[in-house]
């Protein structure tokens, strides 16, 4: 076993579960992480969550690294090669080339993940940001912190955590999306407009249905002009329209790419030894019986450890099979969604989606519970995960939220 070398391009989540689950199924043989960024891995939640909050003394956010470097030189026994990324994959030779080095591997793991998809005609543009990696932050971050005038390009979750941070520092902010509806393919049309309402409670201006025409500067960004002849003012500017799975260094490796690395239920690639995690890999979710690939820290940090196991002992292989499971920070609240948003009936089961501050939705997909969402109810959104997982009956699923509804009223008048 010693004598094989595990590899894994991405010095990721995924990339680093990896590692830590091939370590503890007692690989003892050298190890070695190559990641594009500088960086020891870390984690990207917190980059447009708690990273962008004011700290309250004046000083720096904590880094969100995951381990040090001795960590991983000591507890881990793993080489880094870290700032410059994997260029080339020879699959019949074994080798991952990156800078002027060739790494042989035995066993690779690819968890690259996904970079930013960015707005034509903005680079080169200061003041415009993605935001997939910490430098990306630090710049966001050092713009709000003076007080730029922010638009936000695309109303899904990272830009509107963006929001969020610009409003909490009582900046103003307008957020920009070209569909009629946000969140569709997050939460389905009959959620999006009610989780994106939280936007004008907390006095973020949203413009839906409207494109970007131009993003204009000299140099440095000035301004935004949509499809519609409407002007924003803009000294700094958040393209948060979506990811690209990274895999051009993989183009003639053997390797089937399509929307990601094509791999089945075991992560498994096609091509020996070769396996994949994280937001790169699109693997066939025994759940759904398809492809699906995700953009969750969940699942992110469970596939590099399913594909470790897997790699290191084909024999005993696992499918991989999840219930999605992802959440987001806006303003005062936390949203939560379990399992899929295309369903048949969207029913909310608790709270009022006007009003209240706390709600429950539940979707159905034929006969079946097929996903919830909550905001605010961190002690609920699990519970329905479970359920999803059991492929629980929608009448059986609204007869808990019954249940449920009723005893969380009895306590209150308890404590009344």
């Amino acid at each position: 076993m010693s004598e094989r070398h595990f590899v894994v391009v991405g010095a990721s989540l995924a990339g680093l579960r990896a590692v830590e689950a091939a370590r503890r199924s007692g690989f003892d043989g050298p190890i070695t992480v190559i990641g594009a960024e500088s960086h020891l891995p870390y984690d990207r939640p917190p980059l447009s969550k708690k990273y962008l909050e004011p700290v309250i003394d004046g000083g720096r956010p904590e880094l969100p690294f995951f381990r040090s470097a001795e960590a991983f030189a000591h507890e881990l026994d793993a080489e880094l090669i870290l700032g410059s990324p994997a260029t080339r994959l020879n699959t019949e030779k074994q080798e991952v080339h990156v800078a002027n080095r060739v790494v042989p591997y035995d066993v690779l793991i690819i968890a690259t993940g996904a970079h930013a998809r960015e707005l034509p005609g903005t680079q080169g543009l200061a003041g415009v940001h993605g935001l997939r990696t910490l430098d990306d932050a630090e710049g966001i971050r050092a713009a709000l912190e003076a007080r730029a005038r922010t638009v936000v390009i695309g109303a899904g979750f990272i830009g509107s955590e963006v929001a969020s941070n610009a409003r909490q520092r009582g900046v103003d902010v307008t957020v920009v999306e070209a569909l009629p509806t946000p969140l569709v393919r997050a939460v389905g049309p009959a959620m999006g407009a009610a989780v994106a309402a939280l936007h004008e409670r907390n006095g973020t201006k949203l413009l839906c249905g409207v494109g970007v025409s131009s993003v204009e500067g000299d140099g440095h960004v000035e301004r935004v002009v949509l499809a519609d002849g409407t002007v924003l003012p803009a000294d700094l500017v958040v393209v948060g329209i979506g990811a690209v799975p990274s895999v051009e260094w993989l183009e003639g490796s053997g390797l089937t790419l399509d929307n990601g690395i094509v791999c089945d239920a075991n992560l498994f690639t096609g091509v020996s030894g070769v396996y994949a995690a994280g937001d790169v890999a699109r693997w066939h979710n025994p759940l759904l019986g398809r492809l699906q690939r995700l953009e969750h820290w969940t699942s992110a940090a469970e596939q590099g450890a399913a594909a470790a196991r897997n790699a290191l002992d084909p024999a005993a292989a696992k499918p991989y099979s999840t219930v999605p499971y992802f959440w987001s920070d806006w303003y005062d609240s936390r949203i939560q969604f379990v399992g899929f948003p295309d369903a048949d009936e969207v029913s909310v089961v608790d709270g009022d989606v006007t009003t209240s501050g706390k709600w429950v939705a539940l979707y159905r997909k034929n006969d079946r519970l097929a996903g919830a969402l909550t905001v605010n109810g961190q002690t609920e959104i699990m519970k329905y995960r479970g359920l999803i997982t059991k492929q629980t009956s929608w009448n059986d699923a609204l007869e808990f939220a019954r249940v449920r509804r009723e005893q969380a009223a009895a306590k209150l008048a308890f404590a009344r």
